[in-house]
């Protein structure tokens, strides 16, 4: 039984492993880092909270952790039961549940409040950004500073030290 217990703190661990800070509007990559961005104006049109989905690729959720884990838990707790083929049933069908379950929790656990920002640039065009953060970060109304690199796109509050426009 100490054996499970492990087993399943484990994999808990490591599914909650994920670094959810990448999305944030706070957080530079190291590709980012001293390279010339440009920054622009706007301001708030409507804030959606969102959730971003962290281990998924094309579409596609990829809880190989979650579901290896629990495949293996399952299949333990299903070797406990009974005898004989029906044994054999309660691994096969343990591994299974525990598989589901386990993605389930993995995906779960790599997910990271967002929000949806739609922006009206000084430009004059409206654009939507969806970055790791709380919708009290940001209200309709309130006036944003935009920071990309010609791929990826930040807001962050413009304060009243922005000098530039």
């Amino acid at each position: 039984m100490k054996k499970i217990v492990t087993l399943a703190i484990l994999v808990a661990l490591l599914s909650g492993c994920s670094n959810s800070d990448i999305y944030s509007g706070d957080v530079y990559t190291t590709d980012q880092a001293k390279q010339v961005q440009q920054v622009s104006y706007g301001t708030v049109v409507s804030v959606r909270a969102v959730k971003i989905q962290a281990n998924t690729a094309n579409g596609k959720n990829e809880n190989v952790v979650g579901s290896l884990g629990g495949a293996a838990i399952g299949g333990v707790l299903g070797n406990t039961v009974g005898n004989g083929t029906g044994r054999i049933l309660a691994v096969a069908t343990g591994a299974i549940g525990g598989a589901i379950l386990g993605s389930e929790i993995e995906d779960k656990a790599s997910q990271a409040s967002a929000v949806e920002l739609e922006i009206k640039q000084e430009n004059g065009g409206n654009i939507v950004i969806v970055q790791k953060g709380s919708a009290k970060q940001f209200y309709a109304g309130q006036h944003v500073r935009l920071v990309t690199d010609g791929k990826q796109i930040s807001a962050s509050p413009r304060y009243n030290n922005d000098t530039t426009n």
